[in-house]
């Protein structure tokens, strides 16, 4: 093959359409290069086995099965990033230049640091782009030039900025086929195979942009005029549900702003959504900022709090069994389906850290394996917001209730005996504190608490107390 070759290195964006660097490629492109897609698994950072794992590479294949019929072949490369393309510029010598979407925080800066010079080493040019977020974690400052630390003023800004257009190029607008070397990474090819085939099949009918842009039209069309209420409520399925289509970058952030923003539906309603949106924004500006926040508190004063060790409270929170059903309900959601919702994440969080007293990296490193939407920044935020220890944080002495927010958020019952079902039968006047029933309904009913359903593990007044010691004494 005469001429040069350049790639296009996918990561958690992928789509055909809308896609920054991959549209900059092919308009800079001359006619006598030829381009090739590129995947590098870096095995180290796999978390097989979760529900997470499953999830981005059942998006991963749905990806590469699109890019093939559209004529951009994809190159899985396995092993770290700077291992992994230098076999691959061996194989392929003519490869000269790199177009990527840039991660800013967290590993995915660390890596493309260290690619940046492994790329100049190599004599090969890089063109990278901001392109998963609304904007970057630099573009919104205070007016001094410092960043924000509080979401208001943040949101009052961002909200006057004007949002980056929705690029509708796709990849196969520019009449072009990609290059296919992979006969060349035969051993690649293998490992992507039985990576692939432990899918579960349920997670495969989950992915792809049609799949995505479903999700989103629904929403749109049918849940958000009544979001800004629907939302709060379990029960009620009133969320838009595309969370785990933005984690792969399988729907762009771009065309979910300007769909929502351009209709005429939701008022209101559409300006609560698109600010968490905002808050997206907000919190990946806030990793980049603290960049050790994944194990170490931002707010320096609640740094060593002794947390409480007891292992066997944290198994009964991660399997559902504390005896408090909207505890429970949340929990079983996650287990089962990979998602929760988001006022069920607060909750349980905050039981978790103000009612069991433990360490909130503990419940992000579970949410980070069952969430199929995990996103680092947003979850990390969310863990230290409950836990009072992040920026702008709820403060520590606002803690949830957890029987009032089942009463309040689900004051029929009917998420709770879904997903909790040995309390399907309970009498909704015992439902929320079902120790409280009287045994004889117990046995009417068919549960006996403390046999068929778990007493409450702790006195939510007395470990209220507790934590309010413990941030004091700091």
């Amino acid at each position: 093959m005469s001429g040069t070759i350049t790639g296009m290195w996918f990561r958690k964006d992928l789509r055909l359409v809308d896609n920054t660097a991959l549209i900059a490629m092919m308009k800079e492109r001359d006619d006598n290069e030829s381009v090739i897609g590129i995947f590098n698994i870096n095995p180290s950072q796999l978390k097989k086995g979760t529900l997470n794992h499953q999830a981005f590479f059942a998006a991963v294949e749905q990806f590469s099965e699109e890019a093939e019929k559209a004529g951009l072949p994809i190159h899985f490369i396995v092993g770290k990033p700077e291992k992994a393309f230098e076999t691959l510029k061996k194989a392929i010598p003519e490869l000269t230049k790199i177009y990527f979407n840039r991660d800013e925080r967290g590993y995915g800066k660390k890596r493309d640091e260290a690619m940046l010079t492994f790329f100049s080493d190599y004599k090969i040019q890089v063109n990278h782009f901001q392109d998963s977020h609304l904007h970057g974690v630099s573009e919104i400052k205070k007016d001094n030039g410092e960043a924000f630390k509080v979401f208001t003023p943040y949101y009052n800004r961002w909200k006057k900025l004007k949002k980056p257009l929705f690029q509708k190029e796709e990849f196969a607008d520019f009449g072009v086929k990609g290059a296919d070397f992979r006969q060349l990474f035969k051993e690649e090819q293998k490992y992507v195979s039985d990576l692939l085939a432990e899918i579960p099949i349920e997670l495969k009918g989950e992915v792809g942009l049609q799949r995505a842009r479903g999700y989103l039209s629904r929403f749109i069309d049918k849940k958000v005029s009544s979001y800004e209420v629907d939302r709060d409520y379990p029960a009620i399925k009133g969320t838009s549900r595309i969370s785990r289509f933005l984690r792969t970058g399988e729907l762009s952030i771009r065309e979910v702003y300007h769909r929502l923003n351009d209709s005429d539906e939701g008022g209101n309603s559409s300006d609560t959504f698109l600010k968490e949106l905002c808050w997206r924004d907000f919190y990946n500006m806030i990793y980049a900022e603290n960049p050790e926040q994944q194990t170490l508190e931002i707010k320096e004063q609640y740094r060593g709090l002794h947390w409480n060790q007891n292992q066997g409270m944290l198994i009964a929170w991660k399997e559902g069994k504390t005896g408090f059903p909207i505890v429970d309900a949340g929990m079983r959601q996650l287990n089962q389906t990979g998602w929760m919702h988001n006022r069920l994440r607060m909750i349980v969080a905050s039981f978790l850290t103000k009612d069991l007293l433990t360490d909130w990296r503990l419940g992000e490193a579970y949410f980070s394996q069952q969430l199929v939407d995990y996103d680092s920044a947003s979850n990390i935020g969310g863990w230290q917001w409950a836990a009072s220890t992040g920026t702008d944080a709820v403060p520590y002495f606002r803690i949830f209730n957890p029987t009032l927010q089942g009463k309040n958020f689900d004051s029929d019952g009917t998420f709770i005996r879904f997903y909790v079902p040995e309390l399907a039968n309970v009498p909704i006047a015992y439902l929320h504190e079902p120790q409280k029933m009287p045994l004889d309904i117990q046995k009417q009913v068919g549960c006996i608490i403390g046999t068929d359903y778990p007493e409450p593990i702790v006195d939510h007044q007395k470990m209220r107390s507790e934590i309010l010691s413990l941030f004091k004494g700091q």
